[in-house]
């Protein structure tokens, strides 16, 4: 990286390209900003613990962006991924995409530390069970009984897969019909009641939900290769001594 780094700031020097001393100003001044939240005193301080002068932070700064700019120039300017790109990576990486059987869950959580509260928490479960059978909803019952980190969102833990699922858990939720409720189940922690509100069978994710994720990924990899040949077309003409 070192050696990239000099070679694109002599091919800088190479120009004869002279970077203005406001636009430099202004650089330190973000930088500043952004790392010591604008405070001089902070700066002053980092920099004599790393025994750095201002004059050698502000070259380091002005290296650092002289740096950036042949990058984005000559890398990651006018770089578009075309739809027919986008479609033929997905299309031959189907598996990168593919999501597992999925069940869309509600859940009130009571925890057991000890035998006492196992006996008032399986009482509590057989209660809201019954609540929940007699027209309650699941939602109201979790928002004000659930002890899990659901509880605010009515108990909403989304859509999940059997493998994130706790084996205990993992099996029922897969069982159950949508819209059914599950017995009590116990673990040796808390003690759960599910609702199932929806279900879905494996596929893979549509093209326009991945279709971001992807450009960026093709995105990177463009970058890359184009940071490749510029570093390699500078190593042509730059006579680079070693020391």
């Amino acid at each position: 990286k070192a050696l990239q780094q000099q070679l694109i700031l002599r091919d800088y020097v190479a120009s004869g390209y002279q970077m203005p001393e406001s636009i430099i100003a202004e650089v330190v001044q973000e930088r500043i900003q952004s790392e010591f939240n604008g405070n001089r005193t902070k700066l002053t301080e980092t920099l004599q613990a790393r025994g750095v002068t201002f004059e050698q932070f502000k070259k380091q700064t002005r290296d650092r962006f002289i740096i950036s700019q042949p990058q984005a120039k000559n890398i990651y300017q006018e770089l578009i991924i075309s739809p027919n790109k986008l479609e033929v990576y997905y299309l031959n990486h189907p598996d990168e995409f593919k999501m597992e059987d999925q069940v869309k869950l509600r859940m009130i959580v009571l925890n057991k530390a000890t035998e006492a509260e196992a006996q008032t928490a399986r009482a509590l479960a057989g209660e809201i069970s019954s609540k929940i059978k007699q027209g309650a909803a699941f939602a109201e019952m979790a928002s004000v009984y659930s002890q899990g980190s659901k509880r605010n969102e009515g108990g909403d833990w989304g859509w999940d897969e059997r493998r994130v699922l706790r084996q205990e858990l993992a099996g029922p939720a897969f069982t159950l019909k949508p819209g059914e409720l599950s017995e009590t189940i116990e673990t040796p922690e808390a003690i759960y009641l599910m609702l199932v509100e929806d279900k879905r069978s494996a596929h893979r994710k549509p093209l326009a939900d991945v279709r971001t994720e992807i450009e960026r990924r093709l995105l990177t990899d463009e970058q890359n290769r184009l940071r490749k040949q510029y570093i390699d077309r500078l190593k042509k003409k730059t006579y680079v001594r070693y020391f």
